[in-house]
This record gives C-alpha cells, sequence and structure tokens, in this order.
C-alpha cells in the first residue's frame, strides 16, 4: 500500500468532524491565490469556527480570494465583502455585502412599555405593527418614509408609557427572504 493510499484510508476512519478538519487544513496549508470554501463550517464546534473565520480573514488581508458558498446566512455577512444569492437556479442577487444590505429599505422600532401589551391599540393599527410573545411592540417602517419621532409621537398619542426602545436592522435572512422566497 503506498503513501497516497494510506493517507486515504486514514482519512476515511476520521469521525466527521475530525476529516472537515484535517480537510480544511489540507485547503488552507499552502496559502493558495484562490480558497473555494464549501460550506466548511459544516458539523464543527464553535472554537474551530472561529478560528476558520479568522484564518479566512487573515489569508483575505493578505490577498486570497476566498469564494464561500454557505447556508449560514450569518456566517456569509460577516466574512463576505461581496455576496451572491441563488434561489431556484438563478442568480437573484450578486453585489458587495453593503449595497445588499441595503437593498431592504426598513427597520423595525422595538418599544418596550411600561406594561407589556395584550393587543395592538386601535391607533397604532395602521402601522406595520405587532406584539411580540414578551410583550414589546415592533413596529417595522420604511427608513425613507418614516422617521422616529413621528412614530414615537404616535405612541405617545395611543397612550404607550416607554420604559425602553431600540432598533432593529434587517439582516442578510432578512435580504435573503425577500429577494427569493417572499418574491415567489
Amino acid at each position: 500500500m503506498g503513501l497516497a493510499d494510506k493517507r486515504d484510508a486514514y482519512v476515511r476512519q476520521l469521525s466527521g468532524g475530525m476529516k472537515r478538519r484535517l480537510l480544511i487544513a489540507k485547503a488552507l496549508v499552502h496559502n493558495p491565490p484562490v480558497l473555494i470554501l464549501d460550506e466548511p463550517t459544516a458539523g464543527v464546534d464553535i472554537e474551530l469556527r472561529r478560528q476558520l473565520w479568522s484564518y479566512v480573514r487573515e489569508l483575505h488581508d493578505k490577498g486570497t480570494t476566498v469564494i464561500l458558498t454557505t447556508h449560514y446566512l450569518e456566517e456569509a455577512e460577516a466574512l463576505c465583502d461581496r455576496i451572491a444569492i441563488i434561489h431556484n437556479g438563478e442568480i437573484t442577487a450578486n453585489e458587495d455585502t453593503k449595497t445588499l444590505m441595503g437593498r431592504l429599505d426598513q427597520k423595525t422600532l422595538v418599544i418596550t412599555p411600561d406594561t407589556p401589551l395584550k393587543k395592538i391599540p386601535p391607533a397604532l393599527k395602521k402601522l406595520n405593527a405587532s406584539l411580540r410573545d414578551d410583550g414589546t411592540l415592533a413596529i417595522t417602517y420604511n427608513t425613507a418614509k418614516a422617521k422616529i419621532p413621528d412614530l414615537l409621537a404616535q405612541i405617545s398619542n395611543a397612550k404607550i408609557t416607554i420604559a425602553d426602545l431600540r432598533t432593529e436592522e434587517p439582516d442578510l435572512e432578512d435580504v435573503f427572504m425577500a429577494l427569493t422566497y417572499e418574491r415567489d
């Protein structure tokens, strides 16, 4: 049995996670000019994932072109300068991450009232408002059309006392859903 055969036999005996680690290490060891990673963090633990992300960023900073295919949208959003979204075999988007993330011209204003709400007040029915399980009020608004002070005035007019508030930005999952399944 030759050396290559022994290596292949050894790799077949490894567990799934160990095999993935070995294959990733093998791909990264030569500092390639182009690195193609297909679902690199599937089945790996959190620490290995963080190490891999760090190393991929380091390679990219040194000039390596990294092509990443993943279903982990958080991973793509964190690592990629440019993202292509493929749906039903078609490329529905292919642009730099910042531009892609800006496609959804919306935010969500999350209001924590002094007292958790049981229902949406009638005065707020015309807004894109929803009640969350914890009693907070979530108002999704178009940033080009609605302004926070106007929303807060409507909330005040509805006699809601605000204990806390925050805004939530859309993430890559929101963009993905808008460009794929919600479009269908």
